[in-house]
């Protein structure tokens, strides 16, 4: 796979990603040797048992955790080659997290959460909140705007999380497990919300799951087999 330039590359494309954790003996591999390309707007469902490393490397394709050897680029950009400042800046703008806890701050409210991210963005524009309000009325929360996170239900709670994740504008939407904590109509509804967004904002998608039924939604199944991902069904 060759490497991709900001010019004419848009997405994700990971090359030869590994990711080793030291140990008394010697290093731990976790990933080994990871490759793939999904286009600007696209959607993959990573899958795998327990242990495989899927949450590993949402982290690194996340740039929260640097690999051990190979290359990520995001929209062209290897986020590992930027300063620490400019890296935090660029992952605040350019990718949103939902993780299976929603990670709501208990103390503001709905809109206050989905605002969290842009109060670090130095150009955050004058109509960030008008966004917020529309991103959680997309998401079924327009009245809810000023209720607190222990009010809400727990399918709730992960559209707050979906709303919050977008507010940016990001290029590339990250789920860890999103419907993992949740009963499996909540589950259906808000695995609804995660794919209707992604689309409406041209994101591309990951969602690493255990659920075969989520995963059958997504038009691009992959599986983290010791440490390579492998093709899916479909």
């Amino acid at each position: 796979m060759s490497t991709a330039t900001a010019s004419d590359a848009s997405g994700l494309q990971a090359r030869e990603l590994t990711r080793d954790y030291p140990t008394r003996a010697e290093p731990l591999r976790i990933l080994r040797g990871v490759n793939l390309s999904l286009a600007r707007g696209n959607a993959l469902a990573v899958t795998g048992p327990s242990g495989s490393g899927k949450s590993t490397l949402l982290h690194v394709f996340g740039a929260l955790d640097r690999p051990t050897a190979g290359e990520v680029l995001i929209n062209g950009r290897n986020p590992f080659a930027l300063p620490e400042p400019e890296l935090a800046a660029f992952r605040n703008r350019e990718i949103g997290f939902v993780f299976q806890e929603h990670y709501l701050l208990p103390q503001c409210s709905v809109l206050e959460n989905v605002l969290v991210p842009t109060l670090v963005a130095p150009d955050a524009d004058a109509g960030v909140a008008e966004r917020a309000r529309m991103l959680l009325d997309r998401v079924g929360l327009a009245r809810r705007l000023d209720h607190r996170p222990a009010e809400l239900s727990g399918g709730e709670r992960q559209r707050v999380a979906i709303a919050r994740a977008l507010i940016n504008r990001p290029t590339l939407l990250l789920c860890d497990e999103p419907t993992g904590n949740l009963d499996r109509v909540t589950a259906r509804a808000v695995a609804d919300v995660i794919l209707e967004m992604a689309r409406a904002e041209n994101a591309t998608l990951i969602v690493v799951t255990h659920s075969a039924e989520l995963a059958a939604r997504l038009p691009k199944r992959m599986e983290l087999v010791e440490g390579k991902l492998e093709e899916g069904n479909g």
